[in-house]
């Protein structure tokens, strides 16, 4: 990940906001392999800041999504920069609230023996639960179901 990129994304969310009337500074940062982008909610309402968050972080998801498939298009895997967008730390929390779900499921697998099935997570969301799930020995996980009543599955490998 080059600065040009990190600057280029930072330029297109501030542009998307500005376009939606709702302009705000983009602070940028780097986070492991991602590029955070921080909508700066000084000058957003309370109204505003949810209206981007949207329900469940859908109109947040939207945006990254867009954010991540303009900028890398046509790009080799290799050349590809990951954006997360935050706002209000929503991000965060939710990464807290998915480690603590992943935790816990992962307690009851190794308690039963058997399966749990995670369910209403976006697919950036179960694949944030596999990436933590993946680093234990005795787990496995998958996604079972279509789009959209596709759950994540918790077992124990093997």
């Amino acid at each position: 990940m080059n600065n040009s990129d990190i600057q280029q994304g930072q330029e297109w969310l501030e542009e998307l906001l500005k376009l939606g009337a709702v302009p705000s500074q983009v602070k940028p940062s780097l986070e492991a392999d991602s590029c955070w982008l921080t909508i700066d909610q000084v000058n957003l309402t309370p109204e505003q800041v949810a209206t981007l968050i949207g329900q469940d972080g859908e109109v947040l998801d939207a945006i990254q999504y867009l954010l991540n498939a303009i900028h890398n298009l046509g790009k080799e895997d290799e050349n590809r920069t990951s954006y997360t967008v935050e706002l209000n730390g929503y991000r965060t929390q939710r990464h807290l609230e998915l480690r603590a779900l992943a935790d816990h499921a992962a307690s009851r697998v190794r308690e039963t023996g058997g399966e749990v099935e995670i369910k209403s997570l976006s697919s950036a969301e179960r694949r944030l639960i596999h990436s933590f799930l993946e680093e234990s020995d005795d787990l496995e996980t998958y996604s079972r179901g279509q789009e959209p009543d596709r759950r994540l599955v918790v077992k124990i490998k093997g």
